[in-house]
Parts: structure tokens; sequence; C-alpha cells
């Protein structure tokens, strides 16, 4: 979904870095893992400020904005729970964490 964020800004260097870390995460090293929970982490920063930001614009504008917030917070929050699925057994064992 951040891929399709970026696109759609026409910010291609984060479409590439995106599909990368989707393409890495077939590796199953250490450092993949932790590198896709620092890019989720990232992502949900990203999420946050956009919301942040549409929610000032719309608000502004008096536009409705509440299922927007709704949306766009629930993406940044399983964002940030998605760093905790390395944290299972069965990623730390196929990622080889300690």
């Amino acid at each position: 979904m951040l891929g399709a964020h970026f696109l759609r800004d026409g910010a291609i260097a984060g479409v590439a870095a995106s599909l990368l870390i989707i393409g890495l995460l077939f590796l199953r090293r250490p450092w993949v893992a932790r590198l896709a929970q620092v890019a989720l982490v990232a992502a949900t920063i990203v999420w946050a400020f956009t919301l942040y930001d549409l929610v000032q614009m719309r608000a502004t504008l008096g536009l409705p904005y509440t299922r927007m917030a709704i949306i766009l917070g629930s993406v940044s929050a399983m964002a940030m729970l998605s760093t905790f699925l390395f944290q299972t057994r069965l990623l730390r064992d196929v990622y080889r964490l300690e």
C-alpha cells in the first residue's frame, strides 16, 4: 500500500524501495527482517503524517474527514502492528532471529 501511496505522489524512488523490500523478504536473513521492521516503522510515520495533513486540509475546507481519518488511522496502526510479526516464533525461525 505504501508503494501505491508513493506512486500517487510521483515518488518513484519510494515505489522502488517498497518493491525492493518486498523482494528482499524472500531472502531468509536476519538483516532482512530488521530492514523490514524499520521500513514498517517508517511507513507508520508516513501514514500518520499523511493522516494529519489530510485532516487539517479537509477541516480547513469544511469537508468531512472522519471516515478518512478512521481508514488512514487503521492503515497506520496495521503498519505498526506488522512490525511485531517478526517477533513471532514462526518468523524468528524463518529469518533466524535470536
